[in-house]
């Protein structure tokens, strides 16, 4: 018998078979009696109980499933994304690298098709930080193979963490020979890879250094051709990405002459070591076309190891290097004079007396102490009559002229260096007086050449440039300067002066050779010193049908036995010159003659005692 009790804990009979424990009701004893349920009742309470506790366990399992199947999908979801991430990093990687990649550039070639500047395929080795295991023991093992490299270095490099960024990619060495890159493939490191690149080679080493200029460790041209390769679109193409090959771009052709170059470059170096220069330079130029056929500044250096190009010795002095040109600006002084139709080759000038401009005296060095003609003062290098002819023309002609020629102002090349000339701040008759003579004016000796070129080549002033150029370009580009027989005038007195000359020593037989001679006082400590000087010589060959202008510098040379002691140009710049010529005439197709020229020059009056018949 079944017991049932109320709230309050009191004893409720119920005859209900098979029931033992007491079930609690929520009945209140004192309420008043229910209606007994039927068996029926009583069955479908205890069904519908049943059913509804399967009902809610069935919930429970649903939604257990559900979780598990959320996780299960957020996990594969997660694994996506970190695979999408992943691949990003790895593409971040891969964009690091190829955007340090250097590509291709053109080859540069000479004249006569002679390579000067090539891509070499190399390549170079990166690491990926966050791969890195153990960075130690990575950079132990590297440090084996790349025994230049500390490993304090390659530890930081390794490293990944950089100051406050997460670091993804590091070059480990640039450009590594083939041997390296073996040696470090077959350590195995995870996170050290590989990528191809182009490296500029200059086989040729020192020759033409500063007209090429050189590229960096991205093939990106720093100075000289290269730069200017740079400048003309080919970072255009680098953006483009599908540049990767030098035999996939129009190869530069220059206007040097690779053997001409080599041989001149040779010739400067023993005149430095045998006048005990501190440095010197040559150029040689077309006439006709304004090419420049050899350029050598010494010392130089091997475009092959860029860093070289850092030692302010190593400057190219024809075009960044800036000079007070001596006497060689005679030449133009002379043109000056003659084409102003204010004196001729018969004309006199007073050279008895030194000139004196207030405290200021100026003298001849070897001077004749009488009245002299124009080619007379020209040979003679006379400073008083040189400086009476600017005077004649004026101030402002002298400046006129000057300008006109292309010397006052920044002189443009191919090559992105070049200097300023230093021009006097207040011009007055005192610095038209020193100029005229080749002091109180400097210039890049490349922008005295082309001027100069332009008083034996008819008159036309022509762009210098290194790049091949035809006559009917050069003619395009040409302005007219002096009259033509102005220029006839001027190949007169430049060969008179190797006939009779300061000149006499560079006068090499059957090449006609025509020039003037510059000494010029360098200034120390503000004033100009009598022990350092510059010496420079302009050769043009033949002198009656020119065809090439050649510069030639020494700097700081000194007085040797050789030249008994003397430091002026014709005891070395000229002599200088003369070897050159005797050694790049037969590359240049020069035959010698030994007749008289087919076109005599003018013939002069009986004042001129050398006058040509």
């Amino acid at each position: 018998m079944a017991t049932f009790h109320d709230r309050g804990q009191q004893s409720l009979p119920l005859d209900m078979p098979g029931q033992a424990d007491p079930v609690r009701l929520r009945v209140d004893a004192d309420a008043p009696t229910a209606k007994r349920p039927g068996r029926k009742e009583r069955l479908k309470s205890i069904l519908r109980d049943m059913f509804s506790t399967r009902l809610d366990k069935s919930t429970a399992r649903l939604g257990l499933v559900a979780v598990a199947f959320v996780g299960l999908y957020g996990l594969i979801g997660g694994r996506l994304i970190y695979l999408g991430v992943r691949q990003e990093e790895q593409e971040t990687v891969r964009s690091s690298a190829r955007s340090a990649i250097s590509i291709a550039r053109p080859m540069i070639l000479d004249r006569n098709g002679e390579m000067m500047a090539s891509d070499l395929r190399t390549v170079s080795i990166f690491a990926e930080p966050h791969k890195i295991v153990d960075r130690d023991e990575a950079a132990e093992l590297l440090n084996a193979v790349f025994p230049e490299m500390t490993g304090r270095e390659l530890r930081d490099r390794l490293s990944p963490r950089r100051g406050n960024s997460r670091a993804k990619f590091a070059w480990i060495k640039r450009e590594v020979t083939p041997a390296q890159w073996a040696q470090v493939h077959s350590l195995g490191i995870p996170g050290i890879g590989v990528v191809p690149e182009n490296k500029r080679v200059y086989p040729n080493g020192n020759v033409a250094a500063h007209v090429l200029g050189f590229a960096d460790l991205d093939n990106v041209g720093i100075a000289g051709i290269e730069k200017w390769i740079d400048s003309q679109g080919l970072n255009d193409l680098k953006g483009a990405g599908f540049v990767t090959e030098s035999q996939d771009l129009k190869p530069v052709s220059l206007s040097i002459d690779l053997r001409v170059t080599h041989a001149m470059r040779d010739e400067m170096l023993k005149a430095v070591n045998r006048y005990k220069a501190k440095a010197g330079a040559a150029a040689l130029m077309d006439v006709d076309t304004g090419e420049i056929i050899a350029h050598v500044s010494l010392p130089d250096y091997d475009p092959n190891q860029p860093a070289l190009a850092q030692n302010d010795k190593n400057i190219n002095r024809l075009q960044v290097g800036v000079f007070e040109m001596g006497s060689t600006f005679k030449a133009l002084s002379t043109a000056m004079a003659l084409d102003s139709g204010k004196y001729n080759l018969n004309s006199t000038l007073d050279a008895r007396q030194p000139l004196r401009y207030g405290k200021f005296r100026i003298g001849d060095f070897h001077g004749k102490g009488r009245v002299l003609t124009v080619p007379e003062v020209f040979v003679y290098s006379s400073n008083i009559g040189t400086a009476r002819m600017a005077l004649g023309v004026g101030v402002e002609g002298h400046k006129a002229f000057l300008r006109k020629m292309g010397q006052l102002d920044r002189m443009t090349t191919e090559l992105p260096e070049s200097s300023m000339p230093l021009v006097p701040k207040n011009w007055g008759e005192l610095n038209t007086m020193t100029i005229s003579f080749g002091h109180g004016l400097a210039v890049a000796p490349l922008q005295a050449l082309t001027a100069t070129a332009a008083l034996v080549n008819g008159g036309l002033l022509i762009p210098p440039t290194y790049i091949r150029r035809t006559q009917e370009e050069a003619a395009l580009a040409a302005k007219r300067v002096i009259k033509p027989e102005t220029s006839e005038a001027m190949r007169y007195v430049m060969r008179l002066n190797a006939e009779k000359g300061s000149a006499a020593r560079a006068n090499i037989p059957g090449y006609y050779v025509g020039g003037k001679t510059g000494t010029s006082e360098k200034v120390v400590r503000g004033r100009y010193s009598k022990e350092k000087v510059l010496t420079s010589f302009m050769a043009v060959m033949p002198a009656d049908k020119p065809r090439y202008l050649l510069l030639t510098m020494l700097d700081e040379p000194e007085g040797v036995p050789e030249t008994m002691g003397q430091r002026t140009s014709g005891w070395n710049a000229a002599p200088t010159s003369g070897y050159i010529i005797e050694r790049i005439a037969p590359m240049l197709d020069l035959t010698p003659r030994f007749e008289a020229p087919e076109k005599p020059f003018p013939v002069v009056s009986r004042l001129n005692p050398w006058g040509m018949r």
